[in-house]
């Protein structure tokens, strides 16, 4: 801004859209911190006017309070965050783009003016898939097993079938269930453990590809897996411990 403007509580918050019980909290969290004025009430300057802005701008993208005060204490991070908080919006709106101009292609096909092939019917949902996978776990893939093996995963989603993409969604189920039933045995060396271990790879392989799966490759993402709290709220959610119990799983199959 290039004005020193100061801004009560209520007037900010009816300029950024926000409730004054919002601006207060973030004041009580430690987000947010206005000047008092010698009559103790808030007073919100250029600095707090920018810094809202920042939050509103992380927020509106998802991101936990906790993580946008971190992230913007970090300074001079403030823009690579920034960059990569855009690049994860715009595959998300790509995302849902796609799943727009499948939902039109369907109004049209049952308004009876536009036929709508197999394959479009589910080039949404593929689309949806690929950019959503790519926005979580991108990086991470894209650093451990390079950007050609990474795009060659993609492509090989967009190229599916409507029978391969019905079948590996069906595959992603099937595991969750031989996971809780390995699970009530308790030995990731058992049979169940291994029938689990089997699914998986054949899931993996629908990415992938039969030629590029190795044990060693899968053994390696089972430490992903454990690694990673975001594998770990997706497996766990099946039950507690379930990711430890898939990682295991999976290097005494990978050992066999």
């Amino acid at each position: 801004m290039n004005t020193a403007r100061t801004y009560t509580t209520k007037q900010l918050a009816d300029l950024a859209g926000v409730s004054v019980r919002a601006l207060h909290h973030y004041d009580e969290i430690g987000l947010l911190h206005p000047k008092r004025r010698e009559n103790d009430y808030r007073a919100y300057g250029p600095d707090e006017v920018n810094r809202l802005q920042l939050i509103l701008v992380y927020r509106a993208s998802g991101m936990k309070l906790a993580e946008i005060g971190r992230c913007i204490d970090e300074g001079g991070l403030v823009h690579d965050q920034l960059v990569r908080q855009r690049e994860r919006l715009m595959g998300e709106r790509e995302r849902l783009d796609g799943v727009i101009a499948t939902v039109d292609r369907t109004i049209a096909d049952l308004e009876g003016s536009t036929a709508m092939r197999d394959d479009e019917k589910f080039e949404g949902f593929k689309r949806g898939l690929v950019d959503e996978n790519e926005r979580k776990y991108g990086s991470e893939v894209r650093e451990r097993y390079g950007n050609a093996a990474a795009d060659e995963a993609n492509e090989r989603v967009l190229g599916m079938t409507r029978e391969q993409y019905d079948q590996t969604v069906s595959l992603e189920a099937d595991i969750k269930e031989a996971l809780a039933t390995a699970m009530a045995t308790g030995d990731p060396t058992g049979s169940e453990a291994a029938r689990l271990c089997d699914l998986h790879r054949r899931w993996l392989c629908r990415f992938w590809g039969e030629s590029a799966y190795s044990r060693a490759a899968h053994a390696g993402l089972a430490e992903i897996y454990l690694a990673d709290n975001r594998f770990r709220a997706y497996y766990d959610a099946v039950a507690p411990g379930a990711t430890q119990f898939l990682h295991d799983a999976i290097l005494a199959y990978c050992a066999e």
